[in-house]
């Protein structure tokens, strides 16, 4: 099915319900695993013609492990992304006032390189809609994660290398995200609060690609190195 415009979403908040609603339909045994950040990265931004983050669920049984395979078929039209990805070591859980990107940095307790899959099917990037786009959980298909490791002190400063079939496509670093990984981060844990949520213990959250979409068309191997991070690899045909 082709993406198109929802139209008659009353704002930004009315379409965070219906992906609340849409979420709870789909997820029947399932569990959330954590949570997806997009549209951190002023590339992604212009891409997509928004300007400002969004953020959706990461279903349990879409997180996979460095080295997965994947079936182009099972996608309506498959968009890789190359990202950062934080792990909660305790909750995030806000105090007198909103949480800020150095008590988000203390919550954590490892961060891996990671590839976030998304599934534009097909989608008119030059009349995109950010109600609609959130309404459908901001395209997370899934996760491929490298290994986790203790953060660096500046991860910031971490630079990222994708290569697609041994190609480099492209490179970004940390500071790309928002400025750091923790400050999109931070905006998540007070999105959530507004409506009464809370990072906890063990969430994974995607912190936002700092490369450019990539969409397969054949068979291929994506992989994202980041310096001091490790590594992640994706299979696909």
């Amino acid at each position: 099915m082709k993406f198109h415009r929802i139209d008659g979403i009353g704002g930004l908040q009315a379409a965070y319900r219906v992906q609340d609603a849409y979420v709870a339909s789909i997820i029947a045994d399932d569990t959330r695993a954590g949570y997806k950040i997009g549209l951190t990265s002023r590339r992604m931004q212009e891409m997509c013609g928004i300007d400002r983050p969004v953020s959706g669920t990461i279903f349990s049984s879409r997180v996979m492990r460095s080295g997965a395979r994947l079936a182009l078929d099972e996608y309506g039209h498959l968009g890789l992304e190359f990202e950062i990805c934080c792990r909660l070591g305790r909750d995030l859980v806000p105090g007198d006032g909103p949480v800020t990107p150095e008590q988000a940095g203390d919550a954590i307790d490892a961060v891996a390189a990671a590839i976030e899959l998304v599934d534009d099917r097909h989608a008119d990037y030059s009349v995109l809609d950010i109600n609609t786009l959130v309404a459908d959980n901001s395209w997370n298909a899934g996760v491929v994660l490298g290994d986790f490791v203790p953060p660096p002190g500046r991860l910031d400063a971490m630079e990222g290398v994708a290569y697609q079939d041994g190609e480099e496509i492209g490179r970004g670093y940390g500071a790309d995200a928002l400025g750091h990984p923790f400050i999109p981060l931070a905006w998540l844990a007070n999105h959530l609060a507004d409506s009464g949520r809370t990072l906890r213990k063990g969430d994974i959250v995607m912190t936002g690609s700092i490369v450019t979409t990539r969409f397969p068309s054949g068979p291929f191997t994506f992989r994202f190195d980041i310096a001091g991070l490790g590594s992640v690899e994706v299979h696909g045909e």
